[in-house]
């Protein structure tokens, strides 16, 4: 039970840690209409090269989790979280004055290291409270609440640099953390008991990881994850020369970026309506398959130079409406046997998710030539990596066949 003064409801509850994870989805998204302008403050001489400012971010994001994780499990949920937010704010604002491009990258890498506790953090104190399909409910309007902020982000950078400062945007990202800041450290309570903390020993730290990798059908769900969120972090890094290149949009791309972003909250939402009927495994199998197949539309149509903006726009909205739904479950199927160790769980998920998304991500970003042939190819192929991991995971039984998935997918 939570002191009394910060007990919270649950509603504030989702609110909160949907508003500590959008922290990460702000600090890539309110980027992408700025690119273009930091790279000729910055002399950046290769186009392709600014998706560096995303990818610098992505991997200290990554790589901290690994330590957040043990952290959160000895000393609780809030102190690392304060820690993290104080690191990301520090690094926002010193970003503003940063003399030139590799500056720039080191200080996004240390902001990534940051935003990592809010990951941790966020996904640990859901698992300490839920459990089940009541926390694929509640990882799902967490989701929803968070892809709020991809709708807006673009857009607010985009209004951020008709002032003429692309600095703008880091003030924006550290007084918006700040804020955020102050709700956790007044509102959100400790949700690790004393029973569960784990000693910060090496051994036990190892015992904790090795819990997490030994547990089969928990570590091909977050493996699965990984390809899925390098589709994702393959199409952002590309995000604004598709649609200002190819398609010509110029200030219009954060409607249209927006618009993709919306659909997914949508399916978010519906995703925690439905989850409980018909069970985390058979939603996230059927969302997987479809996501698969409207991948392989979409490539097609791109092979065959039949994608005008209209047609590309609703392929690739059908496709990120699925991939809405399968985010939040292939998440919690991988947290939920490991509630023994949820935060060493959640970093070492959210490194895999992450780093190894990133980097995958990076390279479809990378293979940009002007037409979004590779983009759509990533998805495909690693949409298919994805699938195998889940018949794996789930010995070849999809759609939660099985006595033994009745109660708990």
């Amino acid at each position: 039970m939570l002191p009394a003064e910060r007990q919270i409801s649950r509603p504030e509850f989702i609110a909160l840690i949907a508003g500590l994870m959008a922290l990460n989805a702000l600090a890539i998204d309110v980027m992408l209409p700025a690119l273009p302008a930091m790279g000729e403050a910055l002399n950046v001489l290769h186009e392709n090269e600014r998706q560096y400012v995303l990818t610098s971010y992505l991997i200290g994001f990554g790589i901290a989790q690994l330590f957040f994780g043990p952290i959160s499990d000895r000393f609780g949920r809030r102190p690392p979280l304060m820690i993290g937010l104080v690191i990301y704010i520090v690094a926002a604002a010193l970003a503003v004055i940063a003399p030139n491009f590799f500056t720039l990258l080191v200080l996004r890498f240390i902001q990534g290291i940051g935003a990592a506790a809010t990951r941790v953090v966020g996904q640990s104190a859901v698992r300490d409270r839920f459990e089940g399909r009541g926390m694929a409910e509640v990882m799902s309007l967490i989701f929803m609440v968070f892809m709020a902020i991809p709708v807006v982000a673009p857009s607010i950078g985009q209004l951020l640099l008709f002032s003429g400062h692309w600095e703008w945007i880091f003030l924006f990202m550290a007084a918006l953390a700040t804020a955020m800041a102050v709700w956790a450290y007044l509102r959100l309570g400790e949700s690790l008991t004393d029973a569960n903390r784990r000693p910060l020993h090496p051994r036990v730290i190892a015992e904790g990881f090795a819990m997490v990798f030994s547990h089969r059908s928990a570590l091909l769900y977050g493996i699965s994850s990984i390809f899925v969120m390098g589709a994702l972090f393959g199409f952002i890094g590309t995000a604004q020369q598709i649609y200002v290149d190819i398609y010509g949009l110029g200030a219009w791309f954060p409607i249209a970026f927006a618009g993709v972003a919306g659909l997914m909250a949508v399916s978010s939402f519906l995703n925690s309506r439905i989850v409980g009927r018909f069970g985390m495994r058979r939603v996230t199998h059927t969302a997987l398959f479809a996501f698969t197949l409207l991948s392989g539309v979409w490539l097609f149509l791109a092979m065959n130079d039949m994608l005008p903006f209209t047609a590309f726009m609703i392929v690739f909205a059908a496709t990120m409406f699925c991939f809405g739904m399968v985010g939040s479950n292939t998440q919690a199927l991988a947290m939920e046997p490991l509630g023994a160790v949820a935060g060493t769980a959640a970093s070492v998920f959210g490194f895999m998710q992450t780093a190894g998304g990133a980097a995958i991500g990076a390279w479809i970003g990378m293979q940009y030539d002007g037409t979004i042939v590779p983009t759509a190819a990533g998805f495909f192929l690693l949409a298919i990596v994805s699938i195998g991991c889940v018949l794996i995971a789930e010995r070849g039984r999809l759609f939660g066949v099985g006595a033994q998935y009745q109660k708990k997918g």
